[in-house]
């Protein structure tokens, strides 16, 4: 009885509304991100380095994240089970067509390839990120494809959240360049800073979208 009325108050109508808008910021974001030709966030740097690596468009980086996910998902399902949910789902259902969308968005607003013009695309890109993930996180409905491969190396080593997080993103980001991926400013940035404002964004977040409390 109890886990049922955890399932119905973890699937209202509007945490998946608030996640699915996260999804579609985060997409944006990385697509942004990845026309600037500025860096990758840890992440996007897998895509785009697989991306460059099999010679497919840039457009089409969507259809890449798409085969990455489905891919994390086929292992979680043997190694990492429980980490696959309705969360998991909502990431891969739409991700690749929402990153299509920014892929071809970005052209249209930043029409130039000054400097100054791929900084605001970046700058642009990087907080759409962060809005992204913190509307995910706050709904609190499920881990992505990536997080729960990480939550899953983090339950079979033992290891700290931080330590398998760290490390997740430095063979990420490591494997993403040698591949080919765009590493640059953008990758330092969200390396360094995407923990410490997801969190500060989420709590906001929980306390004055989602009206939640701490327990």
């Amino acid at each position: 009885m109890e886990s049922s009325e955890m399932t119905k108050n973890r699937l209202s109508l509007k945490k998946i509304s608030v996640a699915m808008i996260g999804i579609f910021l985060v997409c944006i974001g990385v697509a942004f991100n990845n026309n600037t030709g500025l860096g990758n966030d840890p992440v996007g740097i897998i895509y785009d380095g697989l991306r460059s690596f099999f010679h497919i468009p840039i457009v089409q980086l969507g259809f890449v994240s798409n085969f990455i996910n489905i891919a994390l998902i086929v292992v979680l399902l043997l190694i990492g089970r429980h980490y696959v949910n309705i969360g998991t789902f909502m990431y891969l259902i739409p991700y690749g067509l929402f990153i299509t969308i920014g892929s071809h968005l970005y052209p249209v607003l930043f029409q130039s390839n000054a400097i100054g013009v791929r900084l605001l695309g970046g700058l642009t890109g990087i907080t759409l990120y962060y809005i992204g993930i913190s509307l995910f996180v706050a709904a609190d409905i499920g881990v992505d494809p990536f997080n729960g491969f990480m939550l899953t190396i983090r339950d079979k080593t033992g290891w700290s959240i931080r330590r398998s997080k760290i490390t997740f993103d430095v063979v990420l980001m490591t494997s993403g360049f040698l591949l080919g991926g765009k590493f640059g400013l953008i990758t330092i940035v969200t390396a360094l800073t995407t923990g410490p404002t997801i969190q500060a964004l989420g709590t906001w977040i929980q306390k004055h979208i989602l009206f939640e409390r701490e327990s």
